[in-house]
């Protein structure tokens, strides 16, 4: 019995990693100065009155929640830019994100990153920066996606009633 209490004991012990990951980092950032979150669950893809194909809905359920950080730089933040982006690099430089697609220079970038394989992708993270304005991460969350569901529930989210009073706190935050 004392083996058991020991094992499971080790097996906590790991599995509380100190390592930092983004969904921390986000969670840290949530009541900083500064940063505006959000988390949009399944449901903000409203296909009530939609006509959706066995692809629709295939996508639909490996779809599960967006979380959206943005950091609006200011005169007041100018030197936290730097630190926070360089954070946000670190963590996206784990091997369990794999680089998908990269555009822009050094004042603006965007890069799309992937957490699992090619066929069953369990999260797309899109880090996208300018150093004038700030910065912003979206997380894609879902269970065994793939880029055409993603892809396709960006087209559903555009034929749905998307209430897009949830996006406000982001609006207000960028003007």
């Amino acid at each position: 019995m004392k083996k058991y209490i020991v094992l499971i004991a080790a097996i906590l012990i790991a599995s509380c990693s100190s390592k930092p990951s983004l969904q921390k980092y986000i969670v840290e950032r949530s009541e900083s100065p500064g940063f505006v979150v959000l988390d949009l669950g399944s449901s903000i893809i409203n296909t009530d009155k939609v006509a959706l194909s066995v692809a629709d809905k295939e996508a639909l359920e490996s779809f599960e929640k967006l979380n959206v950080l943005v950091f609006k730089k200011d005169t007041l933040n100018e030197n936290k830019f730097d630190d926070e982006s360089a954070k946000v690099k670190t963590i996206l430089n784990d091997e369990a994100y794999q680089e998908l697609i990269k555009y822009g220079g050094a004042d603006k970038s965007a890069i799309v990153y992937f957490v699992g394989n090619e066929n069953a992708i369990d999260e797309f993270v899109l880090y996208a920066a300018q150093r004038e304005t700030g910065f912003a991460i979206v997380r894609v969350i879902g269970d065994n996606m793939n880029p055409n569901q993603v892809l396709r529930l960006v087209s559903l989210l555009q034929k749905s009633k998307f209430d897009f009073e949830q996006l406000k706190p982001l609006q207000d935050i960028l003007k």
